[in-house]
């Protein structure tokens, strides 16, 4: 007589094997992200590849969530099987699974969760605790200043996102921080060349800025949109540029200038924005945490929105 006991087991192992193989870490392409995945990796020993993508794609369902997902640092998604994020605007409305908390990383969040049920230990604490400082921007002006000298902050200005094209550099950051300290980290060629790039382009972005951006009102309007090549830097480099400011606003054309990409964030320095950012662009598309955000709008739209916003943010209520 066969037995049936055996064969439930059976059933519940294949059943539970086939749901670890369809297990996928999506998370969005920043260091905040970056960290994240490091931590589920380690703690769901995960070694397929990672999905990145970008909040809006997650809010316009253009991205493929499938049972099994797990989602970090992203909107929610009913499709995916465990979400952890950290912004305002994400906050759910309906039961989930995973974990989220107004917290200074979504990573921080991510490590709590793991911690609590001991699949991950302290191991991670130097980069869960410097990942909470970058990602919500409590530096200094020296940091802001001298990233070249902080070795998590400049690491941190590596990570961009053009078009995807960076996908094969964020699974190697992964894997390097989950693998070795951050001195081992910054002495990788391709890690150690990106550094060397960021201290040349941070001194070329202090001369953009200066020379696009207005003060109305308290707020620094740096518009990029007459520029053919949109340039990077220092996000935070215009709030000790322009110590007056209460809070900044990126304006630049997205991809074939059919979108307006526009980004706001209060000053680090000084702190008397009282307008909630995430929940401000959550009304225009986008969205993001209290203290800074983004959004995508149509390029034939963008003017009218851009002013109701920056009437907004004049009003400073």
């Amino acid at each position: 007589m066969p037995d049936k006991t055996c064969n439930r087991q059976s059933y519940v192992f294949i059943i539970f094997n086939l749901e670890r193989a369809s297990m996928r870490i999506v998370t969005r392409p920043d260091f905040d992200g970056i960290v994240c995945a490091v931590l589920l990796c380690r703690a769901e020993n995960i070694e397929k590849d990672i999905y990145w993508v970008e909040p809006n794609e997650i809010q316009t369902g253009k991205a493929g969530i499938l049972k099994g997902d797990i989602l970090a640092n992203l909107p929610y998604s009913p499709d995916s099987s465990l979400w952890f994020d950290h912004h305002i605007s994400n906050k759910p409305q309906k039961d989930f699974k995973g974990a989220f908390e107004i917290a200074p990383s979504a990573a921080g969040v991510v490590y709590k969760y793991y911690k609590s049920r001991r699949k991950l230990d302290d191991h991670f604490d130097e980069l869960v605790f410097n990942t909470d400082i970058i990602d919500s921007a409590d530096l200094n002006q020296d940091q802001v200043r001298y990233p070249e000298n902080y070795p998590y902050i400049v690491l941190s200005m590596t990570i961009r996102n053009q078009n995807y094209m960076d996908v094969p550099y964020w699974n190697k950051l992964v894997d390097l921080l989950m693998e070795t300290d951050i001195d081992h980290v910054l002495e990788d060629p391709e890690v150690k060349k990106r550094c060397s790039r960021v201290v040349e382009e941070n001194e070329a972005y202090e001369k953009y800025l200066l020379r696009h951006t207005k003060i109305l009102h308290n707020i620094s309007i740096t518009d990029f949109r007459s520029l053919e090549t949109v340039p990077d830097g220092n996000r935070f480099l215009t709030y000790s540029l322009f110590p007056e400011s209460i809070a900044s606003v990126k304006i630049r054309f997205g991809p074939e200038r059919k979108y307006v990409q526009l980004s706001i964030g209060h000053s680090i320095f000084n702190r008397q924005c009282h307008v909630n950012i995430g929940n401000l662009l959550a009304r225009f598309g986008g969205g993001g945490h209290a203290g800074a955000g983004g959004c995508s709008l149509k390029a034939e739209i963008a003017d009218n929105a851009i002013e109701q916003i920056l009437e907004i943010l004049f009003q400073n209520k």
